[in-house]
Formats: structure tokens, C-alpha cells, sequence
């Protein structure tokens, strides 16, 4: 695809061109320029799946990865019965999570939800609230209090 300025007109023109050109494999010297927000939407590109983050929620990533690790690749079903039986700190957060992704889904994408599954699942670090505890003769040890981001991604089994 020779380089051309991507216009709403152009777009409306083309769709099916550059479609075909955003949806093979590209070498790394002749990759397609990046689509802006308004372009994708043009183009219904990034409409086949459901995301939610949770932001600054006050739990270790460590310890929503393991739960993340047991849905990940699952119905949706299966999913939420796993969170529902799993006696861990994170399931309530990522079974809201999850609530919040599938309506994304099916609400603003169109998808079904008898299709749907766990794509991805995973918690990155937020910011580290910083405590301090006396210790003995006078000192003082840092507690870290630590944050996630919670992300779950759904999309639709073709």
C-alpha cells in the first residue's frame, strides 16, 4: 500500500484496501502507519473483543496473577464459577472485572455472550503507597503498601 493520507473520504472509499492491508503480516521496514482513534472507528477495527482495567485497586499484582493464571482461556461461565469457588483476595476484584468487560462487550461491540471467553488476564503494578513502622533503638522500617492494574480482556470464539 503506497503512502497516502488516511482521509474520512479516502476511508469510506477504500475500507475494504485497507483492511486487507492492516490484517496481513507487515516486515518491520515497510510497516502501515498508525491509525488514530477516529480512523479505527471508521475502519470497526479493535470491535471483536470486550476490556476492562481496574485502576489503583489496593492488592498485590503478585497475588491477582495467580487467580488470573486459573480463568485465563475459559468460558465465561466457567470463568465466573471459578471466581465464585476460588477463596482468594483477588476474585471479587476480577469478578468485577470481568462484569464490567462483558458489558463493554456486548453492550458496545455487539458481541454474544454465550461466545464469549477470557482472552487475557493479567494485573500490572500501580503506584506503591509508602508506610513506616518503629522498629527497635529509635529506627524505622518502610512498609510498602502495593497497587495493581487489574485488566481482563473477553472476545468471542469464532
Amino acid at each position: 500500500m503506497e503512502k497516502v493520507k488516511l482521509t474520512k473520504d479516502y476511508i469510506e472509499a477504500n475500507r475494504d484496501e485497507i483492511l486487507e492491508a492492516y490484517g496481513k503480516q507487515q516486515k518491520k521496514s515497510s510497516k502501515n502507519p498508525i491509525l488514530t482513534k477516529k480512523q479505527r472507528k471508521l475502519l470497526g477495527i479493535s470491535k471483536d473483543q470486550g476490556k476492562a482495567i481496574s485502576k489503583y485497586v489496593r492488592i498485590t499484582p503478585r497475588k491477582v496473577k495467580v487467580v488470573a493464571d486459573l480463568i485465563k482461556g475459559k468460558d465465561l461461565d466457567e470463568a465466573y464459577a471459578i471466581l465464585d469457588y476460588t477463596p482468594k483476595a483477588a476474585s471479587p476484584i476480577l469478578k468485577k472485572a470481568m462484569k464490567s468487560a462483558e458489558a463493554n462487550a456486548v453492550n458496545n461491540n455487539g458481541l454474544s455472550k454465550g461466545s464469549l471467553y477470557v482472552a487475557d488476564a493479567y494485573a500490572n503494578e500501580g503506584p506503591i503507597l509508602k508506610r513506616f513502622i518503629p522498629r527497635a533503638r529509635g529506627s524505622a522500617s518502610r512498609i510498602n503498601k502495593r497497587t495493581s492494574h487489574v485488566t481482563v480482556v473477553l472476545k468471542e470464539r469464532v
